[in-house]
């Protein structure tokens, strides 16, 4: 098993070491494990729970329900809550690529008026 200082854990997984104590105290990151004079040392199955995590916070899930998320999986007893905040997550994530799939038609809508424009405008130039 390998082992992680603080700082190679913070560059793998993205997150700040800040972040990665936060974590831990609020219960979203199970306890880390510590070396003999008490430092934090990230195993590679921690770095796993800090990618999903990434993954989670950086398609939006509230602080709230990562911290939900956290305490849940402390209990093996628990997948079929884990199940349903996942699923719930998932539609949440869907509702928001929906929404940028219309903005993106409207931005493109935009460049297309634009370049119409600029076209009429090199036109009436020439």
């Amino acid at each position: 098993m390998t082992a992680y200082s603080p700082a190679q854990a913070a560059a793998r997984s993205g997150f700040t070491l800040h972040t990665l104590r936060y974590y831990e105290r609020e219960g979203i990151l199970p306890p880390v494990a510590r070396d003999s004079v008490g430092r934090r040392v990230y195993s590679d199955d921690d770095l796993a729970t800090l990618g999903f995590l990434r993954c989670l916070r950086d398609t939006g899930m509230p602080i709230e329900l990562l911290r939900r998320y956290g305490e849940l999986c402390q209990d093996p007893g628990t997948v079929p809550e884990r199940i349903a905040l996942l699923r719930e997550h998932a539609a949440a994530v869907e509702a928001q690529i929906a929404q940028l799939q219309r903005w993106r038609v409207r931005i493109g809508d935009k460049l297309a008026w634009y370049a119409d424009q600029a076209d009429g405008t090199s036109a009436a130039e020439e």
